[in-house]
């Protein structure tokens, strides 16, 4: 027996998507003003797509979703990012996450968006949170198949599948 899913749930899943990636940045970007929440927004984008999953399953999410196979490589560069700027600092003999710039020095911006090192350091914790929490959540929906990586969707002939 098959059992069909929600209609409102499978809606819901699709519509909130968006909405979470803007409150996932904003609340990245509210670091200017106060400490930035890379692990929060990572994990509100996670919990959009967990609902994803609950609604369409985990197949169907995937096919949905292409861009959850690059979460292995979203989690490791989030990881490497993070412990770059965290120990960066040691190599101008400054201590443990130091933020560049410093007070008094100028602030390369785009629009009115300041970057600097705590805005990175929250981008790599966001990009390992979602991708840590988007493979556990594969693992969750589908434990027998392994994680696919983006070569996996290329056959023998160089063809995409």
């Amino acid at each position: 027996m098959v059992m069909r899913r929600d209609v409102v749930l499978r809606v819901v899943a699709r519509v909130l998507l968006g909405p979470s990636l803007m409150v996932a940045a904003a609340l990245i970007v509210k670091g200017y003003v106060d400490v930035g929440d890379g692990f929060a927004a990572g994990m509100v984008v996670a919990l959009a797509v967990a609902l994803s999953y609950v609604a369409l399953g985990a197949a169907q999410a995937e096919e949905r979703l292409p861009l959850l196979r690059f979460a292995p490589h979203a989690a490791v560069g989030g990881l490497l990012i993070s412990l770059v700027v965290g120990f960066a600092p040691l190599i101008f003999e400054k201590p443990l996450f130091s933020h560049f710039p410093g007070p008094g020095q100028r602030v390369v911006t785009i629009g009115s968006l300041e970057l600097f090192t705590p805005l990175i350091f929250d981008i790599g914790v966001f990009l390992l949170v979602f991708g840590v929490m988007t493979m556990l959540l594969h693992q969750f929906g589908d434990p027998e198949d392994p994680v696919r990586r983006p070569a996996d969707d290329v056959d023998e002939g160089g063809e995409a599948r």
